[in-house]
């Protein structure tokens, strides 16, 4: 639940149904409250023309000719009787009491109440007109009125009231509520993914360009205001993003290019020393510097590579690998098989495998590498182990030697020799092929480094 609100479509359209719902309801209940008012006032007036009638034609009648009077008042919806008195009746001042008293005047007293557990015979004439329900078994409730003839007879009039018609329709609106409720949902679940939908775009932008810096910028022609300046300064901000990375990377490889020349100057120079053991220091120093200038300038390369993807055979370019380790006297093993072809670019894949299949033989004096084909969260990927036979490094230590001239002696001889470089030139061709790098320790001892690509 807690990620369903985590969801900015979700979000709005839960507001947008709220706010919806909370205005139908007010307006339905206005409307409600002023058609029964409506209703009541007709409804009253009704009654009354009813009332007036039976009374001024009981009136008129004689005494034998009122019972057949009174039979035909159920035409009209009405149960009507005369009765001795109106017992311990109370009287209401209700509108439809001071309508009657206007209607028949002074001559006849009117008494209104209302009575629980009618019984009252409700004919096709009541149950045809508009608004009442078709079939009333039982009326809860009724209203009683007890109007005096000129004769002083008591009559008392029964009818249901109002209301009691109100609830009996309320199920006949259920159907028309349940499309209408269904139609405000579609109506705020289009309007949420109307909202959403370029903030999703921008966010996927967002993190295609983690991946890659040269992807297509965004289009800010269309949409609403807000967007569009949304997208311009995201354009604008990859731009700047580039063209840093530009500079950096064209510096970096500047400058370890432009050292060569002096380097190698330096390097026939040494080897006019007559001391042959200084001589061999310097050499030794600057075989240092050398190494150190091509792995900053691989590390440049590695940051901004120009190279074409292509499909290759994973299995082929790593069993190659492993054959060229063993023929220069590595301990390196190969287990498994992929069967699949990925994308990628095939000097830089090459390189960053290097580097991970030399780190492990260098400071952990073997390497076992395994390939297989994997699935997860329904995309495939090829998993490359590789394992060396070292003591590890502590937990603290994992993620700082991915960085940039990071040597950690616990786990790195001084005469190794290494400029900190491998690891991470590996990890930015890792991430220049949209792929993975881990690195653990083993459970069963051994520096563990993990690489995942994506397969098509």
């Amino acid at each position: 639940m807690r990620r369903f609100f985590d969801s900015i479509a979700n979000r709005v359209f839960l507001i947008l149904l709220a706010g919806m719902l909370f205005a139908v309801g007010i307006t339905s209940w206005l409307a409600d409250n002023t058609h029964r008012n409506v209703l009541l006032e007709l409804h009253n007036f009704r009654v009354a023309d009813r009332v007036e009638q039976i009374v001024l034609s009981l009136d008129q009648a004689t005494p034998e000719m009122r019972k057949a009077a009174m039979q035909t008042s159920a035409d009209f919806g009405l149960q009507a009787q005369l009765v001795h008195d109106a017992g311990h009746t109370q009287a209401e001042n209700s509108a439809l009491a001071m309508l009657l008293k206007s209607r028949l005047g002074t001559n006849h007293h009117v008494i209104v109440s209302t009575q629980t557990g009618c019984h009252l015979d409700i004919n096709k004439r009541l149950r045809a007109e508009p608004g009442i329900a078709r079939e009333l078994p039982r009326i809860k409730q009724c209203q009683v009125v007890y109007v005096s003839l000129k004769d002083g007879a008591l009559l008392e009039l029964k009818f249901p009231m109002i209301r009691e018609l109100w609830e009996r329709e309320h199920p006949l609106y259920m159907p028309y509520f349940t499309l209408f409720l269904m139609l405000i949902a579609l109506l705020a679940y289009v309007v949420a993914s109307m909202v959403a939908r370029p903030i999703k775009r921008l966010s996927e932008a967002a993190a295609e360009l983690g991946h890659d810096i040269d992807q297509p910028p965004l289009q800010d022609t269309g949409g609403p205001l807000e967007i569009r300046q949304a997208a311009h300064a995201f354009n604008a901000m990859q731009a700047r993003i580039k063209r840093q990375i530009q500079h950096r990377t064209h510096m970096l490889a500047a400058i370890t290019h432009d050292l060569q020349t002096p380097l190698t100057r330096l390097r026939l120079r040494m080897e006019k020393v007559n001391d042959e053991d200084l001589r061999h220091k310097l050499i030794s120093d600057l075989a240092g510097m050398q190494n150190m200038v091509r792995e900053g300038l691989d590390l440049a390369r590695s940051m901004d590579s120009a190279e074409m993807m292509q499909r290759l055979d994973i299995d082929s370019l790593l069993d190659s690998l492993c054959a060229d380790a063993v023929e220069m006297g590595q301990d390196v093993t190969l287990e498994g098989h992929a069967h699949v072809s990925i994308l990628a670019q095939p000097h830089a894949l090459r390189r960053c495998l290097t580097n991970l299949l030399d780190n492990a033989v260098k400071y952990g004096h073997c390497a076992r590498v395994q390939i297989s084909l994997e699935n997860g969260s329904g995309q495939g990927y090829v998993e490359i182990r590789i394992r060396d036979g070292g003591q590890g490094i502590s937990e603290e230590q994992l993620a700082k030697v991915f960085e940039p001239f990071v040597r950690l002696e616990v786990s790195r001889s001084r005469d190794t020799g290494g400029t900190g470089l491998g690891l991470t030139i590996a990890r930015n061709i890792a991430e220049n092929h949209r792929a993975s790098l881990i690195l653990r320790n083993h459970p069963e001892g051994g520096l563990e480094v993990i690489l995942r690509l994506l397969s098509e």
